[in-house]
């Protein structure tokens, strides 16, 4: 018999613009799939939807128009265990069966393989822009590491876009209105040229106002502009070889946000920010932040500048104290307007040969990529009349310099000191204490506002970018036999290589610029030194540099026992590796005023050491590192009848490790991670009922996932570890069709995740770990949180260590018996720093350690029994241990992120028939998805709650489908729902970025064909 090779591509294909009822299962001809079968031409071969063994989903041009399925976040609302939601540094997520991409990183990679054509792609802006022009879109579950490439642990996605058609004449259009001033236009055009080429143009344009209110500057934000536009060509030379090529391009300028809001449970005591128990609509406490630890006068009294520089007390009000919070999901208060703008351009090339019994395939892609966006780091406007004592006196100091305190004929002031303060001043309080307030703007020199690079505006503006560049190309040979007999074969190889020239995630805000002047001032000063800032006047994490090259040979063989039983085996080695530089920078330097170029230039640059692990001061941390695996699959199917399927399968999928990047402060986190691999068994069945009017396929699963990655953030910047997990579950997806003209399609999903052994983690909301013999500080040298317990359970013991400890950094003894040399207890330390004890956090809020302001060094020096002779001796208090980044906690039995436990779906359409041959179709969808939880430390406070969402369309064919005319409405009742969140790090206040569904759109639509 002649056999097909299985590649996964099978469709279900949900047409309405050519309705079909009961056809034979054996006609190969493309129809509605609601009716029953439908056999689609692949991007590498073919088969029959019910022939599938595996768990695939797919959606022709016409299902996704019918389902109002227009993005890719719409995409999760009809899969069975499927779900996708923006991520926090311009990323997305597909999550399929628990599993997503919770690494967050520059050399992480994607769980869920995304393919055009069949071909990867990297770092994509695909799914920035609405779909068009598509042959299909095929959503592939579970591992698929034989046949789809590198790190397809998850699934495969994978787009196909529609391909020109020889010998005719085609065109089509489409224009739409809707709420928010949406006008968005769809084209496309294909021409024959001769009878053996031809040529395809598609494009979509999409301009709107934005969803989101800002009450703040009563502008609207989160808008939309944008334009795509794609080129194929298709020769084929001879019946046996088709070359195709397709060049796309997509733009996008707008003010579109990242993040759609902060949420907190606002904590009173200024340590943490940000609470346990859930998610208010709350300003964090601005205490807890780096920039307020700072320019705190309890900071600036331990570096010997005088506290009236302070713009605040730690333990007084903070800048967000008075303010509010919309609880409208669309509605914010921010004085500073987001800014995003991406591009891509992708070129394909394939070409393919049948030779009779094998034939070849060779394609190929190169990519272009940039992205770059802006938005309000805090959404929120602070009270900067706090700042008003630092800001008068940091002029006073630019006019007059340093008092001497000494009385006449001496000077009053130290002469020429007024010139380390001055360019302070002249940066960023151009026009005065009153006037505006400038900040640096994130730009590559490193000089911000004192190189002129700045923003200013009346309040203090706190914001952030993230920006990346990268290149990327790749080629894969197929070939496939197609032999009378039992056996074929399919064997291939796959290089891919991938150049990140740029990637920066940067935090600015005026109290930075702040203090890198002020404590630059006075430490250039004090050790005779030109005028000088602490660079970078921000916070930037910079990729400098990432390579990645990888390849893959692969082979997959089919045998047929017989015409019912099939059985198909692979195995594929992957290898993969990645070189990366890297460095991250805040006031890490002394930079003169004087100085040009860059600030990486500095004389002083040598105290900077972006990579503490390698002997001498390293300008910028390079690392890199090779994983390689062997991955397969096998598979056994059997047909009970030519309508009904059984199959069992097992596969193994891999995902490369990578690299964690350089912290600011230094901490103890690995320096790679792991390669994640799961080995995945599945059992499934595909049945087709009474000719077509019912299909059902089920499908059931268990997953032993190994060294699952996992972020978090530490010191600002977000590391990565590795857990193990068991994944379970079930999915339904079936069509009905009672009557040729009504179609009920429902799909239905179960899904149980858990971390399987026991893996310790430490909770970036509670670094406590939830024990009441332990005390959280907030160090205010950095704003990073540490803890110390008691290592025999003495809560009173471990509150009265703090509290000495803290009293012995007030005091910091002269040990000298030397009264002309000072020598102090805690070198670099001067006292007078006025930190107080322990305090409880609020019954309510999910905290049972108490927390204090403090210097987690010394804590740790304290622990150590460093102090012992000074009455401070940890065994005089129960025992201390000391964690740097908090008091590890058990995960064992929790639920991975983004994983509902249930998902269901239904649509329901009806075709009313005319009989001039016009047609009216209107159609309903309902899609529900269960709770699941936005970090893997669950609990109430990550919860993230189940949702519907309802849509509607009815829409107006005319005779032959030579045009249309349709309303429609999305998320009827204005959902807004979360899909994901991330925690952001303890120095900027642990507050909570969620991400929400659209709000409600409607509008008109017409469009016509040629």
């Amino acid at each position: 018999m002649k056999f097909k090779a299985l590649i996964g591509t099978s469709i279900l294909a949900m047409s309405v613009a050519s309705p079909a009822f009961a056809q034979n299962a054996a006609d190969e001809t493309e129809r509605d799939a609601f009716g029953g079968e439908i056999v689609v031409t692949a991007q590498r071969q073919s088969e029959r939807l019910q022939d599938v063994p595996i768990a695939v989903s797919a959606f022709s041009t016409e299902a996704l128009e019918a389902q109002q399925i227009k993005t890719p976040s719409d995409l999760q609302l009809t899969l069975p265990n499927v779900t996708f939601t923006k991520t926090n540094f311009t990323g997305a997520s597909f999550t399929i069966r628990g599993i997503g991409d919770l690494c967050v990183g520059t050399t992480c990679d994607s769980a869920t393989a995304i393919h055009l054509n069949g071909d990867p792609l990297f770092s994509t802006r695909l799914f920035e822009t609405e779909f068009f022009d598509l042959e299909r879109i095929e959503v592939l579950r579970g591992p698929q590491g034989t046949l789809f490439g590198r790190n397809a642990t998850s699934g495969v996605v994978n787009v196909i876009t529609a391909k020109p058609k020889l010998g005719a004449f085609e065109a089509a259009a489409e224009a739409e209105y809707g709420n928010y001033d949406s006008m968005k236009g769809k084209a496309m055009v294909n021409i024959p040229i001769g009878d053996t080429l031809a040529l395809r143009v598609a494009g979509i344009y999409l301009n709107r106002d934005g969803y989101t209110k800002n009450t703040f500057l009563n502008t609207r934000i989160d808008d939309r502009d944008l334009y795509s536009v794609r080129g194929s060509i298709r020769w084929e030379p001879t019946p046996d070889t088709t070359v195709d090529f397709l060049a796309s391009y997509f733009h996008e300028r707008d003010k579109r946000t990242r993040i759609q809001k902060q949420q907190c449970q606002r904590d009173p005591t200024g340590i943490l920010g940000c609470l346990n128990t859930r998610r208010d609509n709350s300003p964090f406490n601005g205490n807890a932040t780096f920039t307020a630890a700072l320019t705190s006068k309890e900071f600036l009294a331990t570096q010997g500048i005088p506290t009236a520089f302070a713009l605040g007390s730690l333990y007084g009000p903070d800048v967000y104290a008075n303010t509010t919070i919309p609880a409208d999901s669309r509605t914010v208060n921010t004085a500073f307007t987001p800014q995003y703008f991406t591009s891509e351009l992708t070129l394909q090339g394939e070409i393919e040969h049948n030779f009779g019994p094998v034939s070849l395939q060779v394609s190929g892609q190169y990519q272009k990529v940039k992205l770059d966006s802006m938005q309000d780091y805090n959404s929120n406007v602070g009270n900067r009349a706090l700042y008003a004592g630092g800001l008068n006196t940091l002029a006073f100091f630019a006019a007059n310099g340093i008092p001497t305190g000494l009385p006449a004929p001496f000077p009053a002031f130290v002469p020429g000191s007024a010139a380390y303060f001055a360019p302070v001043a002249a940066a960023i309080i151009p026009q005065g204490p009153n006037g505006p307030l400038c900040t640096s703007l994130p730009e590559e020199t490193g000089f911000g506002s004192f190189g002129g690079n700045k923003i200013c505006d009346a309040t203090s503006l706190q914001f952030d970018r993230s920006n990346q560049y990268n290149t990327s190309w790749s080629g894969e040979a197929i070939l496939s036999s197609d032999l009378d007999g039992p056996f074929n074969f399919l064997v291939g190889g796959i290089y891919a290589d991938y150049h990140l020239t740029e990637n920066s995630y940067y935090v600015n805000a005026f109290p930075i610029d702040y203090l890198t002047g002020v404590l630059g001032a006075f430490n250039s000063f004090a050790n005779g030194l030109p005028p000088s800032f602490l660079a970078t006047p921000f916070f930037r994490n910079n990729t400098d540099d990432l390579k990645i090259k990888s390849y893959g040979i692969f082979g997959e063989a089919y045998f047929e026992f017989n015409d019912r039983l099939k059985l198909t085996a692979g195995l594929r080695y992957n290898n993969d590796k990645k070189a990366v530089t890297a460095r991250s920078t805040l006031a890490s330097f002394l930079t003169p005023f004087s100085q040009t170029g860059d600030v990486f230039g500095s004389p002083f640059v040598g105290s900077f050491d972006a990579d503490p692990g390698t002997p001498g001061n390293q300008i910028i941390q390079a690392r890199s590192v090779k994983f390689n695996k062997l991955t397969g699959r096998a598979v056994l199917d059997f047909k009970v009848t030519e309508d009904n399927l059984i199959y069992a399968s097992y596969s193994r999928g891999y995902k490369s490790g990578g690299i964690n990047p350089p912290l600011q402060p230094i901490f103890a986190v690995p320096e790679s991670f792991k390669p994640e691999q799961v080995d995945a068994f599945e059992i499934g069945s595909k049945n087709t009922f009474g000719n077509g009017a019912l299909q059902l396929n089920l499908t059931a699963f268990y997953y032993k996932y190994k060294d699952l990655q996992l972020s978090k953030i530490v010191a600002r910047t977000a590391v990565n570890d590795n857990i193990n997990a068991n994944i379970w579950g079930f999915e339904a997806e079936g069509i009905v069709r009672p009557d040729p003209n009504l179609v009920i399609n429902l799909g239905f999903s179960y899904l149980n995740t858990k971390v399987s052994g026991d893996e310790f983690s430490s909770n970036p909301r509670d670094f406590g770990g939830g024990r009441a013999d332990a005390v959280i500080v907030k160090d205010i040298t950095n704003a990073a949180n540490c803890a110390v317990a008691s290592t025999s359970g003495n809560v009173a013991g471990i509150n009265a260590f703090v509290n000495q400890v803290n009293n012995l950094i007030n005091t910091n003894p002269d040990i000298n018996p030397d009264p002309a040399v000072t020598t102090r207890v805690i070198p670099g330390i001067q006292p007078g720093a006025g930190l107080q004890g322990t305090t409880p956090f609020p019954s309510d809020g999910g905290i049972a350690s108490t927390g204090a302001f403090g210097i987690c060094g010394v804590l740790s020096a304290a622990a150590q029994g460093a102090f012992a002779p000074l009455g401070l001796n940890p065994a005089n208090f129960g025992g201390v241990e000391y964690f740097s980044a908090g008091i590890p906690v058990n995960l064992k039995g929790n639920k991975l992120p983004q994983a509902p436990n249930y998902k269901f779906s239904a649509g329901v359409q009806y075709t009313i028939n005319f009989g001039d041959g016009m047609s009216l179709v209107p159609r309903v969808d309902l899609a529900y998805t269960g709770d699941s939880y936005g970090s893997i430390f669950n609990g109430s406070v990550n919860k993230i709650n189940g949702y519907a969402q309802v849509n509607a369309q009815m829409q107006l064919n005319g005779t032959d489908d030579k045009w249309y005319v349709k309303g429609f409405i999305q998320n009827l009742f204005n959902s807004s729902s979360v899909t994901g969140l991330y925690i952001t790090d303890q120095s900027s206040g642990n507050y909570t970025n969620i991400f929400t569904l659209e709000p409600r759109r409607y509008g008109i639509a017409a469009g016509v064909k040629f």
